[in-house]
């Protein structure tokens, strides 16, 4: 079946702005906060978003690019399927400003005319080959796939940590572990899942509640009527999360609505990591670069992590392998 009306979301931030800093200093992140340089330096390869967009996703209905206020000089606005949405123009005033960016996911679904089922895209995850519609949205319901991983204490970036265990104990209020697996087994085990998952799936049942789900960093299919589930249920979290200015170690992720549709079983089940590869930037990216220009998969996340590098050097690498492969102007580009 070929699905129709399926919009993109990004946010999108230049961490580089004089105003955007100037904002953003009037407010004291906490010492639980995450507000790491990393979450907002601009590594000036966007453009390579949109031309994999368009040569890639040609169908895409519409893309929602969000932004604090800034718009990168080479963005052609006029154009008829991007929707420049900043922050006010959907997010509630009293959430604003804010540079946490669980706030900035959470209300997405309030976008004026944001399509019911639509792909949110972290700006590090990069189209690098032909996708469909079915490799997101099957039958009306996002492909995602079921599999549990325990939340691991990682002492190099502690708030994460809280975050998924937060999501977990959301989650546990909902539904029960076995009575889960044993009411959708073939979401859980089924074919075509990579070998390790069904091992952690076998592992897991070993204990009766939640510790964790394994979850893609990358394109994240959604349907709006899971935020208006959510919001519902669990308004006071949603909304004591959105009031945080940074990113907290109280926080409740996207990754909560992601799992509530899985759970609920309003997911179609597949293998998502099939073509799909992640990367942390280091100092050297040769593999990185060979993933780009090979284009064996068709999707990439180029996650900026939290370790020192050549930012300068590590840039050039990336912005030169993209330019392999997408020279060419997008119609989302200035003539």
């Amino acid at each position: 079946m070929q699905e129709s009306k399926i919009d993109f979301v990004m946010p999108w931030v230049d961490g580089s702005d004089a105003a955007w800093q100037r904002e953003k200093s009037r407010y004291d992140a906490s010492r639980d906060a995450d507000d790491a340089d990393e979450r907002y330096r601009d590594w000036d390869i966007l453009k390579y978003w949109f031309r994999g967009v368009e040569k890639y996703a040609p169908w895409v209905r519409k893309i929602h690019f969000i932004t604090w206020g800034h718009l990168p000089e080479w963005l052609d606005t006029s154009n008829p399927r991007l929707n420049v949405v900043r922050h006010e123009d959907y997010i509630p005033k009293e959430y604003l400003p804010t540079f946490n960016s669980h706030t900035i996911e959470w209300n997405m679904y309030r976008i004026e005319g944001l399509s019911e089922q639509f792909v949110y895209f972290n700006d590090d995850v990069f189209l690098t080959g032909l996708v469909r519609p079915e490799d997101f949205f099957h039958d009306g319901k996002p492909c995602d796939m079921l599999a549990f991983q325990p939340v691991v204490a990682n002492p190099a970036n502690p708030v994460m940590s809280h975050i998924y265990m937060n999501n977990s104990l959301v989650l546990s209020k909902y539904f029960t572990k076995r009575e889960n697996v044993k009411g959708q087994p073939g979401n859980y085990f089924k074919l075509g899942y990579p070998c390790m998952y069904f091992f952690y799936n076998l592992l897991e049942l070993a204990f009766p509640l939640f510790t964790g789900f394994y979850t893609v960093h990358g394109a994240a299919p959604f349907l709006k009527e899971t935020f208006r589930t959510l919001w519902e249920k669990e308004q006071v979290l949603l909304d004591g999360t959105c009031r945080h200015r940074f990113r907290s170690e109280d926080d409740v992720s996207q990754y909560l609505a992601r799992e509530w549709q899985k759970l609920s079983g309003n997911f179609h089940a597949k293998n998502i990591t099939r073509h799909f590869k992640y990367f942390n930037v280091k100092n050297d990216n040769q593999e990185l670069v060979r993933a780009i220009v090979s284009q064996k998969a068709r999707m990439i996340c180029i996650n900026d992590a939290n370790e020192p590098i050549d930012f300068i050097y590590a840039r050039k690498q990336i912005r030169d392998a993209f330019e392999q492969i997408l020279p060419e102007k997008s119609e989302f580009e200035k003539s």
